[in-house]
């Protein structure tokens, strides 16, 4: 599986957008700080995930979410974050 994530950062309530094929592998990555755009937003949890059978859609999903456009407002008002 592939997964889109969303972390949310503690520190200033701020969201991260990623991909990943091993989400627990890469989360513990930014827990801790061995990732560049994060490590100075920690502590960080993992706000929400979706799964994905391929690589492409899982790629495409971040992809539409990271331009900050009608995906991204839709998956925020889901989650009711403000």
């Amino acid at each position: 599986m592939y997964y889109v994530y969303l972390l949310k950062s503690a520190k200033d309530n701020g969201l991260y957008i990623g991909y990943t094929h091993d989400l627990r592998r890469r989360f513990h990555e930014h827990t801790n700080g061995k990732v560049d755009a994060t490590k100075h937003r920690r502590p960080l949890k993992l706000f929400y995930y979706e799964a994905y059978e391929t690589d492409s859609l899982a790629r495409e999903r971040e992809r539409k979410l990271k331009q900050f456009g009608s995906a991204y407002i839709a998956l925020l008002k889901r989650l009711h974050v403000k």
